[in-house]
C-alpha cells in the first residue's frame, strides 16, 4: 500500500518537473532479481522520437536522477520510455557521485535509534524501544531493504514497542551537503520531512502525523515568513482542512474539519466558516477524518466555543528543556462566538493528534459531547529529526497534560460520550440536534416543522 502511495506522488513530481504534456506517467517498479532495488520508469508520448524528447529535456532528465539519488537512493536505475511497440529505452543508472549521502539501511537503522534515545519524550521508554529494534538488526531484518520497505518496517517495530503512533521513519530528510545544488528543486526538499516522496510527508503543516505540533519554526525571519507565505498559499488548496460547511435542515450547523492549520495561515477561513454556522441552533463538528495540527489551531478553534474569560486549555511539557507551555482561550476573536447551543463531536479511530486534542479538550470543559468511536490515541506532540537526505524520524519530544483530566489521550484515546461505529455517528449526532431544536420554544414554525419531519425520517 504505501509503495503505492509513493508511486503516486513520485507520478505527480515527475509531472510537475517536466513541461506539460512532456510525460504520460512515470511508474515505480521494484527488482525481483536485486532485492532492496527500485527503478523509475517515465513514460513520454508515443508520438515522440526519444532521442529527439531527450536532447530538449536533457537537464530535467540529469535534475531528476540527481533527487532520485538523494530522495530515493534505492532507485538504482531512471529508465525513459514510451508505450510505443518496441520503444526505445534511455537508462540513467545512478553514478554513485552522491553515495556518500546514500546511508545503507542498517546505518539509517543506527542513526534513527541514536536519535530517538536523545529525543523521545520519555527517556526509558526509548531506551527499551531502541534495545527491542537493536536484536533485530543484529539478526538482519533490516538488511538490504529500499527506503520504502525500510520505513514502513521500521515504523512498525518502534510502534509496536512503544505503543506511540507518532513514533516513526518517513521518507524525505533534512537538508545536507548534496542540497545547495540544482536538484535543490525538484521532489522532496522543503526542509525536514515536509517533501519527501512518501506518504509520511502529508499536506504542508503536517509532516508525519502531526508536525504542526513540533513547537516554533526554525531559521532566519526571512525564511519563517516566506514558509508561511508558501503554506498559505498551498493551505487553500484544501481550504485549511475545513472540507464542508452547511446549515442542515432543521437549522443545524455541519463542519467537517480534516485537519488543524495553523491560525496564522488559516485564521481568516475558520472565521469565515464560523460566521456562516453562527445563526444555527446546533452545531456537529465532524473529526472523523481529522489525522492531526497545530495546538495553536486548536486553541483557535477551541475559543470560538468559550466565552472571552480566558480559559486554561491544555499544557506542553517540554522533556528536553523542562519547561511547560500553557494553551488558553483567547479573549479577542475577529468573528462571532458559539455559545450556550450545543455541540457534537463526531470520531473515528482514524481521529488523531490535534483532532484528538480539539474533541478532548471541549469534552474536558463539558463544552461538547463527543459521538462516535474511541480515537487513535496520539497525544506527543513530535518534530522530525532528519536521518539523510532520504529519511527522516518523527521523535514525540513533548507530551500533553489537559489541566482539569491531570492526563492525556495518548494511548488510550478520546472516549466518546456516546459510543457508535463512526458510519453511524453523524445520524446519531443530528438526531440529538434535532430533539434539541424540536423541543426550543421560540423556533419558528417552519423550521420546527422541519426539524420534526427530518427527526421522523431519520427514526424511520
Amino acid at each position: 500500500m504505501e509503495t503505492e502511495q509513493v508511486a503516486r506522488i513520485l507520478d505527480h513530481k515527475v509531472k510537475e518537473q517536466f513541461p506539460d504534456g512532456a510525460v504520460v506517467r512515470a511508474e515505480l517498479l521494484r527488482d525481483s532479481g536485486n532485492p532492496g532495488q527500485l527503478t523509475v520508469r517515465v513514460f513520454i508520448p508515443a508520438t515522440e522520437d526519444l532521442d529527439g524528447w531527450a536532447a530538449i529535456h536533457r537537464e530535467r532528465m540529469e535534475e531528476l536522477r540527481r533527487e532520485l539519488s538523494l530522495r530515493l537512493p534505492s532507485a538504482r536505475l531512471l529508465e525513459f520510455t514510451s508505450d510505443a511497440p518496441g520503444a526505445p529505452v534511455i537508462g540513467m543508472p545512478d553514478d554513485g557521485s552522491l553515495a556518500a549521502e546514500q546511508l545503507p539501511s542498517r546505518d539509517i537503522v543506527v542513526k534513527a535509534l541514536a536519535l530517538l534515545r536523545e529525543n523521545y519524550v520519555f527517556p526509558e521508554l526509548a531506551e527499551q524501544v531502541a534495545t527491542a529494534v537493536e536484536t533485530r538488526l543484529a539478526a538482519g531484518e533490516y538488511d538490504n531493504l529500499d527506503e520504502i520497505t525500510l520505513t514502513e518496517l521500521l515504523t512498525s517495530h518502534l510502534q509496536e514497542a512503544s505503543g506511540d503512533k507518532h513514533l516513526g521513519l518517513r521518507l524525505g530528510g533534512g537538508p545536507g551537503p548534496g542540497n545547495r545544488g540544482p536538484g535543490n528543486r525538484g521532489p522532496g526538499n522543503r526542509g525536514p520531512g515536509n517533501r519527501g516522496l512518501g506518504p509520511g510527508n502529508p499536506a504542508p503543516e503536517r509532516p508525519g502525523p502531526d508536525g504542526d505540533r513540533a513547537g516554533p519554526e526554525g531559521g532566519k525571519p526571512a525564511d519563517r515568513a516566506a514558509r508561511r507565505l508558501r503554506m498559505r498559499r498551498i493551505g487553500r488548496l484544501d481550504n485549511f482542512g475545513i472540507h464542508r460547511v452547511e446549515r442542515l435542515d432543521g437549522n443545524v450547523g455541519y463542519l467537517d474539519l480534516r485537519r488543524v492549520p495553523m491560525p496564522e495561515n488559516a485564521g481568516p477561513a475558520i472565521t469565515a466558516a464560523m460566521e456562516l454556522v453562527s445563526g444555527t441552533y446546533a452545531l456537529i463538528v465532524d473529526l472523523r477524518h481529522n489525522g492531526g495540527g497545530s495546538p495553536h489551531g486548536v486553541t483557535l478553534w477551541c475559543s470560538y466555543f468559550l466565552p472571552e474569560n480566558p480559559i486554561r486549555l491544555n499544557d506542553i511539557f517540554h522533556a528536553d528543556t523542562g519547561e511547560t507551555t500553557q494553551f488558553w482561550s483567547l479573549p479577542y476573536l475577529p468573528g462571532s462566538r458559539y455559545l450556550d447551543r450545543p455541540v457534537y463531536m463526531l470520531t473515528s479511530s482514524h481521529t488523531f493528534s490535534g483532532g484528538e486534542d480539539l474533541c478532548y479538550t471541549l469534552q474536558a470543559l463539558g463544552r461538547a459531547e463527543v459521538i462516535g468511536e474511541t480515537t487513535g490515541g496520539g497525544a506527543h506532540p513530535t518534530r522530525p529529526f532528519p536521518i539523510s537526505a532520504a529519511v527522516h524520524i518523527a521523535i514525540p519530544f513533548a507530551r500533553s497534560i489537559n489541566p482539569i483530566t491531570g492526563t492525556n489521550w495518548q494511548g488510550t484515546g478520546v472516549i466518546p460520550d456516546t459510543p457508535a461505529p463512526a458510519d453511524e455517528a453523524y445520524q446519531v449526532a443530528y438526531a440529538k440536534a434535532l430533539r434539541h431544536v424540536a423541543d426550543l420554544a421560540d423556533v419558528p414554525p417552519p423550521i420546527a416543522d422541519e426539524a420534526r419531519d427530518v427527526l421522523a425520517t431519520l427514526k424511520s
